[in-house]
C-alpha cells in the first residue's frame, strides 16, 4: 500500500469529448466468469483457440455469456438505472452452467441438502456418464440447465458465488462485454476426530476444441510465472485478478482454511486502499472497471514503452453512478502482435485421426505488471533507467 503521505488522486471525471466519448459505443453483451478455487486452493483456467474471436489462445477463467434460453426467466436484463451491471440471479445461473459447459465441473447442491459426513458431501455428486450427457444437452440448448438440474435432483450453487469485481470492455473495442466475476472455493478436504470429509472434484476437461483445448488447475503464482516467462497468454482482468489473490493463496503454505479466511477478509475490507478517492469505499464485490489507457513509460525507463492501463474508471455507461474501480493500482502491459501455434486432431476422409498444426496472428498482451499507480505515473515521466517496480 501506498503511504499515507503520496498525493491524494482527485475523484473521477467525465471523458472529454476530443476522447470520441460523444460517439455512441457498440451494443455490450452481459458474461459471467467464475475464478474456481480446487479443494487445495488451485486456479481453474482455460486454454482458448487460437481462431476464437476473444481472448484467442490466451488462458481464461470459465465463463460465458448470459443465455435467453438457459436464463430466460430472467433475462434479458433491464437496462435502466444500470441494471445491467449489477449481480443478478441471471448472471449467478450463467456462471454455474457456463463452468459446467466449459470446464465439466457441475457447481450444484443435493435439493435435499442430504449427504451426511460434512459440507463437502451435500454438493451434487453424479458419474461421469451422467455429466458428459448433461453437458452436451445444456451446451447444445437441448434442455434448460435448471431442468437438468432438477432432474438431477440438484440446484444450482449460486449462493456460493462471491462477487468479486465487474469488467466492462472499453467502448474502442469491436465485442463489448460486462463480466460479472466470482469466485468460488469447492470444499475442502477435512479430517476431524468426528468425521473425515473428501470433495469429489470431478476432472476438468476441454470442450473438445470447440472454445478451449485444456482444462487445468494450478497455483495462481505458477500461472504468473508461466505468462512472465511467455509460457502463455494472460490478458490484463485475468493477470491483475491473479495478482490480488496469489498474496492469500501462496503455493508454499498448506493452511489452505487459513488462506481462504484472509482472501474473504480482503473481499469484504472497506476502504479498499489507503489513498484517498471514492473508490476506496466500494466493496470489492461492487467495484467496476473498464480498463483505460492512462500514460505509456518512456522508452529507457524501467517500463520501456508499455502501456499504463488505468482501472479506476466504470466506463461511459456508468460514469455518473457513482460506482468505479481500482484507483490504487495500474496494470502495464506490451501488446504485441505474435503468431500463435495450437495442435488440432482432424480426421481424414479415411477415418484416420492426424494432428495438424494451425498457426494464427494475434495480438498478444506481454511483460504484464500490476503496480501502483502513483509509482507508474512517475516512472512513465523518468526517462532514466529505474529500478524494478513494486508488484501487488
Amino acid at each position: 500500500m501506498p503511504p499515507a503521505s503520496k498525493p491524494e488522486i482527485p475523484p473521477l471525471s467525465k471523458p472529454s469529448s476530443s476522447s470520441g466519448a460523444d460517439k455512441s459505443p457498440l451494443p455490450i453483451r452481459p458474461s459471467s466468469s467464475v475464478i474456481l478455487l480446487s479443494p487445495i486452493n488451485q486456479v481453474l483456467l482455460l486454454h482458448r483457440v487460437a481462431k476464437s474471436t476473444s481472448f484467442a489462445s490466451a488462458h481464461v477463467f470459465p465463463g460465458g455469456n448470459l443465455s435467453e434460453f438457459h436464463e430466460g426467466e430472467y433475462y434479458p436484463l433491464p437496462a435502466k438505472d444500470g441494471e445491467l451491471h449489477r449481480d443478478s440471479e441471471a448472471y449467478r445461473l450463467a456462471a454455474v452452467r457456463e463452468t459446467f459447459e466449459e470446464s465439466g465441473i457441475l457447481l450444484a447442491r443435493r435439493k435435499d441438502g442430504g449427504g451426511g459426513g460434512g459440507e463437502g458431501n451435500k454438493m451434487l455428486e453424479l458419474s461421469e456418464e451422467e455429466l458428459e450427457e448433461g453437458r452436451r444437452e445444456v451446451f447444445g440448448d437441448r434442455v434448460k440447465f435448471t431442468a437438468w438440474l432438477e432432474g438431477k435432483g440438484g440446484v444450482a450453487d449460486v449462493d456460493n458465488l462471491l462477487p468479486f469485481t465487474r469488467w466492462i470492455t472499453p467502448q474502442n473495442q469491436r465485442k463489448r462485454f460486462t463480466t460479472q466475476m466470482y469466485l468460488y472455493m469447492l470444499p475442502l478436504n477435512t479430517t476431524t476426530a468426528e468425521s473425515q470429509t473428501t470433495t469429489v472434484v470431478q476432472t476438468p476437461t476441454h470442450d473438445g476444441g470447440v472454445e478451449h483445448t485444456a482444462a487445468l488447475f494450478d497455483s495462481p503464482s505458477t500461472w504468473l510465472a508461466k505468462a512472465s516467462a511467455g509460457e502463455i497468454i494472460l490478458y490484463p482482468p485475468q493477470f491483475y485478478l491473479l495478482t490480488l489473490i496469489s498474496r492469500f493463496l501462496p503455493k508454499q503454505s498448506s493452511d489452505y482454511d487459513e488462506q481462504r479466511e484472509r482472501l474473504v477478509s480482503f473481499l469484504r475490507r472497506v476502504p479498499t486502499s489507503s489513498v484517498k478517492h471514492p473508490t476506496s469505499d466500494i466493496p470489492w464485490a461492487e467495484k467496476v472497471m473498464s480498463p483505460e489507457v492512462v500514460s505509456f513509460a518512456k522508452q529507457g525507463s524501467y517500463g520501456n514503452g508499455r502501456v499504463i492501463l488505468g482501472l479506476a474508471k466504470p466506463g461511459r455507461e456508468l460514469m455518473d453512478s457513482g460506482r468505479g474501480g481500482d484507483v490504487e493500482r495500474v496494470v502495464l502491459v506490451d501488446f504485441r502482435k505474435e503468431e500463435v501455434e495450437e495442435v488440432k486432431e482432424e480426421q481424414t476422409e479415411g477415418g484416420e485421426m492426424v494432428k495438424k498444426v494451425i498457426k494464427t496472428a494475434v495480438r498478444v498482451p506481454r511483460e504484464l505488471e500490476v503496480m501502483e499507480r502513483t509509482e507508474a505515473m512517475a516512472m512513465a515521466a523518468a526517462p532514466e533507467k529505474k529500478g524494478k517496480g513494486s508488484k501487488l
